[in-house]
This record gives C-alpha cells, sequence and structure tokens, in this order.
C-alpha cells in the first residue's frame, strides 16, 4: 500500500480465503464513492455556502483548503495506523468519523463550525482512504487485481463526473429545504451502509506489532505546513501585516528540523514519516517537486470557477455544475485510454497531458478576456474538454515517472509520500489562486468597475498562474529518469480520483 509498509496475505493464501471479496470490495467502493463526490460536489455549493452563511472569501477558501490539508497530513500516518490496527478497523472506524463529519457540516449554522467540520471530515477520509487498495492487495490474487483496480478507477470516474451534477441539482432545488447542507447530508446513507457491511463482509487482516508512528514528524511537518498556509490564506485579508512574511520565513527552519529529525529517525533505524532515503534520490525530490506544481492547479482552479459563475454572472448551481462536465469527461476518458498504454512513453505523456493542459487553459482566459456581459457555456466547453483530457493523459503517468527511479525497498513509502504532495499541493493551490483572485477582485471593484468586468479580470489574472506552474512542470519532468519502471505501479491508480 502506497502509504505504509505492504501488507501480504499469509503464505499460500489465494482468493479461496475470501470468497466474498467481489462483495466486500463493492463496500469498499461505496467508501470511495462518497469521498470522491464530496470532493467534486463541494465547489459548485461554495456561492450557495457563501451566501448563506455571510461567509468572508478567505472562509471559504479554509472550507475547500482545511480539508485537502488535513486530508494530506493525515494520509502517511493512517496508513502506518492500518498496519497497526489492522486495515478493516482502519476502515470502518474512518467511513464511520467520515460520516459523522458529514452530519456536521451538513448541520453547522456558522462558517467557523463548518470549517472544523470540514477538518474532521480530511482527517476522516485520511482514515479510510490508504486502506482501500491495501484492502484489495490482500483480498485479491495478483491476476485478478487488475480488474479490481479498474473498478476502483471506473468508480471514481463516476463520482467525478456525477458530483456537480447532483450538487447543483440538490443546491438549486433545496430538497427538503435543506440548500447547500443536502450536499453533506447525502452521506450519511452511504456512510451508514458502508460502516455496517464493512464490519460484516470487510475481511480483517494481520496487525503489524513492529509498526510504529514517527510522531514527532508528523508534528515537525504539520507545523511547517501551518506557517506556510495561514498566512497565504489570511494575509490578504490583514493587508499583508508583518507576521504573515514572519510566518511564511519561520517555515524554512521547520522544515529543516524535519529533515534532520528524519535523518536521526534513519540512523536510528527508527520510524520515518518520510524515508530519509527518498530525501536523498533525487529523481523523487525533482519529482515531488513537479508533483506539488502540478496538483496546485486544478482545485483551486474550479473554486474561482465556480464562484465566477454564479455570483460573477449569475449561473444557477445546476447550470454551473454541468458547465463543467466537460472537463470531468474528459479525464474519465483520457484516463481509460491512458492505463491501456502501461509504463510506455511516461516522459512524452506527461509532457503531452501538460500542453493540452496548457492550451486549454489559455484558451479558455481567451475566451474569458472576450467576454462582456454573458458567458456562453458552450464557448468553455472545448478549453474545458481540452484541459481534461490533458490531466487524464498526464496524471497517471506522473505518478509512473517519479516512481521510475525509486529504488524497488522504497516504493511503498514512495507512493505514500506522492499522495501526500499530492493534497498538499491543492491546498497550496488553492491558497494561491484564489488569493490571485479575491485580491484582484477586491481591486476592481474598489476602483468603481463594473461587475462583470470585475470578475472577468479576477478570473483571468488568476489562471497565469497554471500556466507557469505548468512551465514549471514541463521543465522538471525532464530532468525526470524514467529508466526502470515503478516498482508498484497499481498504486498510481489510487490517486487519479482525488484530483478532479
Amino acid at each position: 500500500m502506497a502509504s505504509s509498509s505492504p501488507e501480504t496475505a499469509p503464505a499460500g493464501a489465494d482468493t479461496e480465503q475470501h470468497p466474498g471479496r467481489w462483495t466486500a470490495f463493492a463496500v469498499l467502493l461505496s467508501a470511495v464513492f462518497m469521498n470522491m463526490l464530496d470532493v467534486t460536489i463541494v465547489n459548485v455549493a461554495l456561492p450557495s455556502i457563501q451566501e448563506g452563511l455571510n461567509a468572508s472569501n478567505s472562509a471559504i477558501e479554509w472550507i475547500v483548503a482545511g480539508y485537502v490539508l488535513m486530508f494530506a497530513l493525515a494520509l502517511l500516518p493512517f496508513g502506518r495506523l492500518g498496519d497497526l490496527v489492522g486495515k478493516k478497523t482502519m476502515f470502518v472506524i474512518g467511513v464511520g468519523c467520515f460520516t459523522l463529519g458529514s452530519a456536521l457540516c451538513g448541520l453547522s449554522h456558522t462558517t467557523l463550525l463548518l470549517i472544523f467540520a470540514r477538518l474532521f471530515q480530511g482527517f476522516s477520509a485520511a482514515m479510510m482512504t490508504p486502506q482501500v487498495l491495501a484492502l484489495a492487495t490482500v483480498m485479491f490474487s495478483p491476476h485478478e487485481r487488475a480488474r479490481a483496480f479498474s473498478y476502483f478507477g471506473m468508480m471514481a470516474g463516476i463520482a467525478t463526473v456525477s458530483g456537480p451534477i447532483i450538487g447543483g441539482f440538490l443546491v438549486e432545488h433545496s430538497l427538503f429545504g435543506l440548500g447547500w447542507r443536502a450536499i453533506f447530508l447525502i452521506n450519511l446513507p452511504i456512510g451508514l451502509f458502508a460502516v455496517i457491511a464493512g464490519a460484516k463482509l470487510v475481511p480483517s487482516t494481520p496487525r503489524r506489532s513492529d509498526t510504529r508512528n514517527d510522531y514527532a514528524g508528523i508534528l515537525l511537518i504539520a507545523v511547517a505546513m501551518f506557517l506556510l498556509i495561514f498566512p497565504l490564506v489570511e494575509g490578504r485579508t490583514f493587508d499583508w501585516p508583518l507576521w504573515c512574511f514572519v510566518m511564511m520565513a519561520a517555515a524554512v527552519p521547520v522544515l529543516t528540523a524535519f529533515v534532520f529529525w528524519e535523518s536521526r529517525q534513519n540512523a536510528r533505524n527508527r520510524p520515518q514519516l518520510l524515508s530519509f532515503g527518498l530525501m536523498k534520490t533525487r529523481n523523487f525530490m525533482v519529482g515531488g517537486s513537479m508533483a506539488l506544481f502540478f496538483f496546485s492547479t486544478i482545485p483551486g482552479f474550479f473554486l474561482c470557477l465556480a464562484i465566477f459563475l454564479q455570483v460573477g454572472f449569475g449561473f444557477a448551481p445546476l447550470k454551473s455544475g454541468l458547465t463543467t462536465i466537460p472537463f470531468s469527461v474528459g479525464v474519465f476518458a483520457a484516463s481509460l485510454i491512458s492505463g491501456r498504454l502501461g509504463h510506455h512513453f511516461l516522459k512524452v505523456r506527461v509532457i503531452l497531458g501538460i500542453v493540452l493542459l496548457g492550451v486549454g487553459m489559455f484558451w479558455l482566459r481567451l475566451y474569458v478576456l472576450s467576454i462582456g456581459d454573458a458567458v456562453s457555456r458552450w464557448a468553455l466547453f472545448m478549453p474545458l474538454i481540452i484541459a481534461g483530457l490533458g490531466l487524464g493523459v498526464s496524471i497517471a503517468s506522473i505518478f509512473q515517472l517519479v516512481l521510475a527511479g525509486v529504488p524497488q525497498e522504497e516504493a511503498g513509502s514512495a507512493s505514500g509520500a506522492l499522495q501526500a504532495v499530492q493534497q498538499l499541493g491543492g491546498a497550496f493551490g488553492i491558497a494561491i489562486i484564489s488569493g490571485i483572485f479575491f485580491a484582484r477582485l477586491g481591486e476592481m471593484m474598489q476602483s468603481g468597475a463594473a461587475r462583470h468586468a470585475a470578475y472577468v479580470s479576477a478570473f483571468a489574472l488568476s489562471l497565469i498562474y497554471n500556466l507557469a506552474a505548468y512551465a514549471v512542470v514541463i521543465v522538471l519532468t525532464l530532468l525526470l529518469s524514467s529508466d526502470r519502471r515503478p516498482a508498484q505501479p497499481a498504486a498510481t491508480k489510487e490517486n487519479a480520483p482525488h484530483i478532479a
């Protein structure tokens, strides 16, 4: 499993030991669907949440970024904890907590409560997500795993495509008078089913008493991320006072302390949150930087797009959700095609995907700059589908390419670390892209610009970050080695759903 040491079944284990494995896997997939649905459904509801709770722009950023950040920080520790207490146990607890977090989100009557509930949701998602493919690895024999992983990707793709539609429908029609709250409360029946069925049907896995967590490493990296993310989100609200820059500067010595601590743990042969051996692997460090930039672009983009369409130009939530569907369809279609190519032409596929993403975003920016008082959803169709195709082509290839130069014994740790980098990149991107968007919007509004012109300028400016990030990704991709195949290519299947 990506975020923990691989766990194998006892010697001689085969599929006959788990006769109900496909039924059990269906339960695991229901939790995957719930988690992925929550990721894609929230953006459509953000303008309604902001209006309903009278939330500030920075609060809206925290509702999205807080979930992603907590997920990233807890992913590796809970992967290891699943080894310690049992993957089934951790999965059931995680799903139960995620369901509770969804209920708390739906019942929140203040912005602060909703932010804390979203943090708890992200924490809970990190409990259950690392266990899903790890359990599949135990339940299925090698010749059945590819089929199981394909179902995993298919379920994630369905959730990605359906999320904006379901979210838009729930918010616009305000079922049972719940409004935006319905997007969270819809998780309750799915979560309750997954908890009960998981406890009964998912097989238990052996516990590893030799597994421990690196709690000091967890604390250091959490502090460093807080020092970076908090001022990026809140700095604009307070007009960038000195303490914002002091906090960001303080993250450097904390990150340095983290590296020294992991080195010390490695020298003493003790648990490490991030293997020190990986820090000395050039391919992984370059690839991790590439992944950080790559995954920083999409979550913030969709946050700003939803606000641009709904608040700026009066799109109803359902219409806004339907407008973004071409992107999700492009991701889904390209992922299916890319998966058939295996480990061939990884660099070419990554660069091709990035170029398509860049073309789509550039085309979108050109159209946005031409907008007067109305947005045509059909004019957005081609830029979005091209960008979606680019993401689908490149995303799995990125994980395979980065893992290509990682030693066999470090492959599991590297795959888990890349998942964490993926989420951290998303948190940074949300802070930076939405920061650019809201700062420009505020400037335009204060200068007396017309409403539509202000939103056009803000959204167009925010897209420049994506274009710059893709240029950096291409340069870093060219520096990566692709001489070896990744030791655990199946782990890459786990990552695609978290992006769209």
